[in-house]
């Protein structure tokens, strides 16, 4: 194996040019891999980040996830002699019932936390002009575990709810369009009539301006009695330990408290679907540089045994069997793959250390950021797998076509 070794290593040198350029291809590839894939992986990952960490993992809503099976289809079965047609569902209060128990069900999960939250449309009035918005109605000592509007507070603060019943938190969009401050007080109506008086004790700002003109938060019991809903809360919310588990657990959820259980999966579908998608395309594009450079292998290693096959023809006649003349190019497939790959590697991550430095301030963005790279190992093993696969393959078919060669028609035909 050693000598198989030497020839192929002897083989490469004979053309230096050639096999640096080759090599060249393999490195690149490798490197432009790993930085176009670590900044596709890491943007997907603060993406999910985000959308993770501002949003609950699993919602409760007052809603069936099928509609209520009528008295007539019970009776009847799947027999075809009747047919339901305009049900129209009783006029009731709105709400979750009965849902202390479920959040004492909830408490006894080990790998989760919730919250109530009771939401609902309502007109902010303020110096003469009105705005529609969603008021959400929450626990104060409650939401810091399943929300994170705490995280993104100007001004005030989320526990100044606790002392002030009759406080609210607004977002600094509305507080713009509204020239509201902190400590001013305003009016907000709701849809059964009802006039409450709140006052400003935090501004917050999450960067998405439609969120901070159209959400605003006040205690549970000030939404209930602005809405009417006594007792009554119209969302649970969910964190989990591991979000990743979300999907499953909303199933238990919701097969046991019968209420619609949402996770952040199911409700972002469109976006997951959206980075799939992404990621395919990305891989795609970047795995044709690695082609493109196995075919630099293969012209290589093609040219190579077309100027050697006398010296494949001695190697025949003095005993080497066709597999070794096999192995000896395949060798030169492999030595070019873990050599690319060796400088690849390093020159990939210095792209990624490069690409970790560039900051940029996004449209609306008071602040810097910097930009997302991964550097997870699952992408470095993409790599190297990919780069190996593309040398070897690249030098199979040169290496069959060697191993063929009839040493008596290469001799003969020199003489």
């Amino acid at each position: 194996m050693r000598l198989l070794f030497f020839i192929a290593t002897k083989h490469l040198l004979a053309r230096k040019r050639q096999s640096i350029v080759s090599l060249m291809g393999i490195v690149l590839g490798v490197a432009f891999f790993l930085a176009i894939s670590s900044i596709m992986q890491g943007s997907e990952a603060d993406f999910i980040k985000r959308l993770v960490d501002n949003s609950p993992h699993i919602t409760i809503s007052d809603e069936f996830r099928n509609p209520r099976v009528q008295p007539a289809e019970k009776f009847y079965g799947d027999a075809d002699v009747v047919d339901i047609s305009s049900v129209k569902p009783l006029t009731e209060t709105r709400g979750i019932r009965g849902y202390q128990k479920i959040l004492a069900y909830l408490d006894q999960q080990p790998d989760l936390v919730s919250s109530p939250v009771l939401s609902g449309s309502a007109i902010i009035t303020f110096a003469g002009e009105e705005n529609g918005v969603t008021l959400n109605g929450m626990i104060p000592e409650e939401i810091h575990k399943v929300s994170t509007i705490e995280d993104y507070m100007k001004e005030g603060s989320v526990t100044r709810l606790v002392s002030n019943p009759d406080g609210m938190l607004i977002g600094q969009s509305l507080a713009k369009q509204l020239s509201l401050s902190l400590n001013d007080t305003i009016s907000v109506a709701a849809q059964t009539g009802s006039v409450r008086t709140f006052k400003i004790v935090g501004i917050y700002q999450t960067g998405r301006s439609s969120y901070d003109r159209r959400q605003v938060f006040v205690t549970l019991k000030r939404a209930q009695a602005l809405f009417n809903r006594t007792n009554r809360i119209n969302s649970i919310l969910i964190k989990m330990d591991d979000p990743n588990t979300a999907l499953t657990r909303s199933k238990e959820i919701e097969n046991t408290v019968r209420y619609k259980s949402e996770s952040w999966q199911e409700q972002s579908e469109d976006l997951m679907n959206t980075l799939a998608i992404r990621n395919m395309i990305m891989y795609s594009v970047v795995s044709a540089v690695l082609l493109v450079a196995a075919f630099g292998i293969y012209n290589v290693i093609s040219t190579v045994v077309m100027e050697k096959h006398r010296d494949i023809a001695i190697l025949k006649s003095m005993g080497f069997p066709s597999g070794d003349i096999r192995k000896i190019f395949l060798t030169q497939g492999v030595l070019l793959g873990i050599a690319g790959n060796m400088a690849g590697i390093p020159m990939g991550c210095a792209f990624i250390l490069g690409l970790q430095q560039i900051k940029f301030r996004p449209p609306g963005s008071s602040e810097p950021i910097t930009m997302p790279v991964s550097w997870d190992w699952e992408q470095f093993v993409i790599a190297i797998s990919f780069a190996m696969f593309a040398s070897i393959l690249a030098s199979f078919l040169p290496a069959r076509k060697a191993s063929h060669v009839q040493p008596v028609d290469i001799l003969r035909g020199g003489l």
